[in-house]
């Protein structure tokens, strides 16, 4: 398989799972302030809303396709 064929799979595949569980919340840290012996952290939470999973799969199928055509 093509490596753009690879890379349309792998789209499809992530779309489908963020499709599946109805959108992907994350959270992520990040050290703000450091003095001396004393960090302190924040917490950022982000949300991957399921129309990015559409859009996924369609760029991958789109991919897909066209590395299929180039062969």
């Amino acid at each position: 398989m093509r490596p753009l064929g690879v890379v349309g799979a792998v789209l499809i595949v992530c779309g489908a799972i963020v499709l599946a569980l109805r959108g992907i919340s994350y959270t992520k840290d990040r050290q703000t302030v450091q003095v001396g012996p004393i960090g302190m952290m924040t917490e950022e939470k982000g949300f991957i809303p399921p129309i990015y999973g559409v859009v996924a799969v369609v760029v991958g199928g789109v991919l897909m396709y066209s590395a299929r055509r180039k062969g």
